[in-house]
C-alpha cells in the first residue's frame, strides 16, 4: 500500500466525515421529528392524579346532584348523562382518568372556571359557543372539547295549553315566560322573539327590572344579553318588560335553585311557559305525570361539551378522543342513554387501548 503524506490522509478523513454526516443529516430529514402519540391510545394523566371536575347542581337530567339542598350530603353526589358518561371514562383501562366532582350552584359563566385554580375541566350541559371561551377582554380563556349531546330550545307548557305556544311568532305581552339567566335558552327565546337582535342588543323602549330598579333600553350596545356576557346594568335581572304587544315578558327564576324554581312556577301559575332545552323539558313531562307538555321546538341545533383552560390543549385532546369513542362520535346520545343508562359503561368494557 502506498504511503500518502499526512495532510493528504487528514483532509481524506475530514472528507469521510463529511460524507457520513451529509449522509446522517439527510436520514434525519426522511424520518422528521417524532410523531406525537395518538390522543385516543394515550393516558390523559399521569397515575394517581385526578382532574378536579366542577359539575352543574341543577341541570336534571344532564347533570345534576342527587339532592338538590347543598346542605345535604346527596349534593355532592353527581348524577345524570354527563356522570355515567364520565363514569365510563374512569373505566376505560390506560385512560389515565379520574375525577374529583364538585357541584356548581351558579350557573353564572361556569365555562370559564377552569380558567381559576379551583377547577380543571367543567360540565353540565354547557352548550359550546366561542364566545363563552373568552373573557371581558375578549382573550381566550378556556377551551371547549367536541360535542357529546346535541340540544335544541322548546317551550314548556301546562298540559292542553301547547296549541296556544305553538310557535315563537305566538307569545305577546300577555304571556310571562320563564327562564334561567344566561342561558341558550333565554337567548334564544329573547332572539326568536325579537327583544334581541342577532348580536344580543335589546329592543329599544324594553324595560328591564333589576334587583338594583328598572333600566330602559335605548336600543345601543350599551343594553346587551346574550348567553355568554351581559352589559353590567342587565345584571340581577328580574323580568323584562317588553316594548310593544306582540313580545313577551320574560320573569327570571331559579338564580340560587336552577330550574326547580322554574317548573314550580309553571305548575301553579307564576308563569305561561318555560324556555329550555328540549331535553330537560322532555323530562319534565314525563317527572310531571303528563302534567306538562311541550309546545313551540327550535330549529336550531346546539351541541354541548366540557371546557377546560385554554393553555390544556393536549389534556383536552385526550379527553375529547375517548368521548368521542365512547359516544361513537355522538351517534350514542342522550336518547341512547335515556334507553339504557349503561350504554357507556357496556361500551367502556369493550375498549382495548
Amino acid at each position: 500500500m502506498i504511503g500518502l503524506p499526512n495532510h493528504t490522509s487528514r483532509a481524506l478523513t475530514r472528507c469521510a466525515w463529511a460524507i457520513v454526516a451529509l449522509a446522517l443529516m439527510h436520514t434525519l430529514a426522511a424520518c422528521g421529528p417524532p410523531a406525537p402519540e395518538d390522543p385516543l391510545s394515550a393516558a390523559c394523566m399521569s397515575v394517581g392524579r385526578e382532574l378536579r371536575l366542577g359539575f352543574y347542581a341543577f341541570f336534571e337530567p344532564v347533570s345534576y346532584s342527587a339532592d338538590p339542598d347543598p346542605n345535604a350530603p346527596g349534593f355532592q353526589e353527581h348524577r345524570g348523562y354527563e356522570a355515567d358518561l364520565l363514569t365510563a371514562l374512569e373505566t376505560m383501562d390506560g385512560a389515565g382518568l379520574a375525577f374529583a366532582r364538585h357541584p356548581i350552584q351558579p350557573w353564572d359563566d361556569i365555562w370559564l372556571t377552569p380558567a381559576g385554580d379551583d377547577i380543571d375541566m367543567v360540565g353540565g350541559g354547557i352548550t359550546i359557543l366561542d364566545s363563552r371561551t373568552r373573557d371581558a377582554t375578549g382573550a381566550q380563556i378556556v377551551r371547549f372539547t367536541s360535542g357529546h349531546i346535541t340540544f335544541r330550545q322548546s317551550l314548556l307548557v301546562r298540559a292542553g295549553q301547547a296549541d296556544q305556544f305553538s310557535g315563537y311568532d305566538r307569545l305577546t305581552s300577555r304571556h310571562r315566560i320563564g327562564a334561567l339567566a344566561g342561558t341558550t335558552g333565554e337567548a334564544r327565546l329573547l332572539e326568536l322573539t325579537g327583544l334581541v337582535d342577532s348580536a344580543g342588543i335589546l329592543a329599544a323602549e324594553t324595560r328591564v327590572h333589576t334587583r338594583s330598579g328598572t333600566v330602559i333600553a335605548d336600543g345601543s350596545a350599551a343594553y346587551v344579553i346574550t348567553a355568554a356576557s351581559v352589559s353590567p346594568g342587565l345584571e340581577g335581572r328580574q323580568r323584562l318588560e317588553p316594548p310593544g304587544p306582540d313580545m313577551p315578558q320574560v320573569v327570571y327564576l331559579g338564580e340560587e335553585s336552577g330550574e326547580t324554581e322554574l317548573l314550580q312556577a309553571l305548575r301553579d301559575g307564576r308563569i305561561d311557559a318555560l324556555a329550555r332545552g328540549e331535553i330537560g323539558n322532555r323530562d319534565a313531562v314525563h317527572a310531571s305525570g303528563d302534567a306538562f307538555e311541550i309546545a313551540a321546538l327550535d330549529t336550531e341545533v346546539e351541541y354541548g361539551g366540557f371546557a377546560l383552560a385554554a393553555d390544556a390543549e393536549e389534556l383536552a385532546a385526550c379527553i375529547d378522543a375517548k368521548v368521542n369513542w365512547l359516544t361513537d362520535n355522538r351517534r350514542i346520545d342522550y336518547a341512547e342513554w335515556r334507553d339504557d343508562p349503561t350504554v357507556f359503561l357496556r361500551r367502556a368494557e369493550t375498549w382495548r387501548p
